[in-house]
């Protein structure tokens, strides 16, 4: 094989894509971000960013998808258009996991845990139906203690 076809071959692994009827052997890269505070890269699974030790998306001076600088108030990225304030950015700004619980297991058939959760409409439906003849009110135990219930702004319940 010549010199140049070589170099051409792992240019071609560098940049994620094997020559033509080669397979690529590399491995794919894992999911970054970067944090908000500083705008250090780190992994979307990061609790605390080393370089300034907050949680990657509890700053508010860069995009966390981009590294632009955004304004301290911004809601979305004026770069990359994506929601900056969308998501469960500080940990423990849901709902208590516990008490929803409990107001599930005694008082769920009255829906008085959708009303906890914020979730009016849905609340006042299961005190009209009895918590849609108790069924309702047990497949939303069931979402509780599997931890896929969340409250009405979309964040997930917290075990305090």
């Amino acid at each position: 094989m010549p010199k140049n076809k070589k170099v051409e071959f792992r240019n071609h692994y560098k940049n994620g894509a094997a020559p033509k009827g080669q397979t690529s052997r590399t491995k794919t890269k894992s999911k970054f971000m970067y944090c908000r505070n500083c705008g250090n890269e780190v992994s979307e699974k990061t609790v605390m960013c080393v370089a300034c030790g907050t949680p990657p998306k509890a700053g508010n001076k860069y995009c966390y998808n981009c590294k632009t600088e955004t304004a301290a108030n911004a809601i979305i990225c004026m770069k990359c258009g994506v929601s900056l304030k969308g998501e469960n950015v500080i940990e423990g700004e849901g709902k208590d996991w516990l008490t929803t619980l409990l107001l599930c297991v005694f008082l769920g058939w009255l829906g008085i845990h959708r009303f906890y959760t914020k979730h009016n409409g849905i609340g006042v439906a299961q005190l009209l139906t009895c918590g849609g003849c108790f069924i309702w009110n047990l497949i939303d135990l069931i979402q509780i203690i599997n931890g896929t219930f969340t409250d009405a702004d979309g964040h997930k319940l917290v075990k305090k």
